[in-house]
């Protein structure tokens, strides 16, 4: 495992002797562009694990993506290997169909500070919720970036994200109305403590997510990726591609449904990945949206 391999699978080329938050913004950047957010393992037939070396030659060698635990400890591993100050919190996803939080600790993200300042990085939430710059931690400052205005609130040490999006235009109006599509324009994601996590707080997590049945991974196959200008995803045989800002404070989604054959071709044409194993696409109804 080194770091010139990484940085050759994200094609970042900037420097990597300096600690500070424009470097950080960039090696961050090029992660998000390059490695999907995807749970396509579990179906196909792969065990999710959570030892670095296997996150690593997955990501890395085998060119694929994964969920937080895997992209944000990836990444975790990269800033602390530069010197950056980098530590994991956990956090609980909000589920918008239920209007509550999970009970579950399922989330992993970063913590890094630089002179002084703590900044929390997320490179495994995906969609349209995905963070493209690290996000100052103070509580009730907006922080707009291309995909929308997110921001902090903190009440009694518990910490909260949540995100302002733009209006909708989507083309293809028999989409007007799928599930996929998020209805309110300020949204939750999720909530956390500044506790200090190890991947070792993860581990039933990862075992849940991709076994029950009432997990939402089991439930979608999901794969997405962001772009220059906004994102694409494919949820079950479902392609979304959407575009940030496309006209003022308007985001243009675009909807595809596939046929079984275009699924894999698809995802190595749209998302640069090769399963090795027979991917059985899901998309039950439920809590995710974009």
């Amino acid at each position: 495992m080194n770091l010139e391999e990484y940085f050759a699978r994200t094609g970042y080329k900037g420097s990597t002797e300096k600690q500070d938050l424009e470097t950080l913004t960039d090696i961050f950047q090029h992660h998000i562009r390059a490695v999907p957010f995807e749970n396509l393992s579990i179906h196909c037939g792969e065990k999710i694990t959570l030892e670095l070396e296997h996150v690593y030659n997955k990501i890395v060698r085998r060119k694929r993506g994964g969920w937080c635990m895997e992209n944000n400890q990836l990444l975790g591993w990269v800033l602390r290997g530069l010197g950056y100050d980098t530590s994991f919190l956990g956090a609980y996803v909000f589920n918008p169909h239920q209007n509550a939080y999970g009970s579950l600790m399922t989330h992993l993200v970063l913590k890094v500070v630089i002179d002084g300042k703590a900044y929390v990085v997320d490179g495994g939430f995906g969609v349209s919720y995905q963070m493209w710059q690290p996000m100052e931690l103070v509580s009730g400052k907006e922080q707009p970036q291309a995909p929308g205005v997110f921001r902090f609130t903190e009440k009694n040490g518990i910490w909260y994200l949540e995100k302002m999006r733009r209006k909708q235009y989507i083309p293809n109006q028999s989409f007007s109305n799928s599930d996929l599509l998020e209805k309110k324009e300020c949204r939750k994601i999720y909530m956390f403590s500044l506790e200090p996590r190890t991947v070792e707080d993860f581990r039933f997590q990862c075992t849940y997510l991709q076994t029950s049945p009432d997990s939402l991974f089991t439930k979608k196959s999901i794969c997405a990726l962001q772009t220059t200008d906004g994102f694409r995803a494919l949820i079950g045989w479902t392609l979304t591609e959407t575009t940030y800002n496309y006209k003022e404070n308007m985001d243009l989604v675009e909807f595809e449904t596939l046929e079984d054959e275009e699924v894999e071709k698809t995802l190595k044409e749209k998302f640069n990945i090769t399963l090795e194993r027979k991917l059985v696409p899901i998309n039950e109804k439920g809590s995710y949206t974009i």
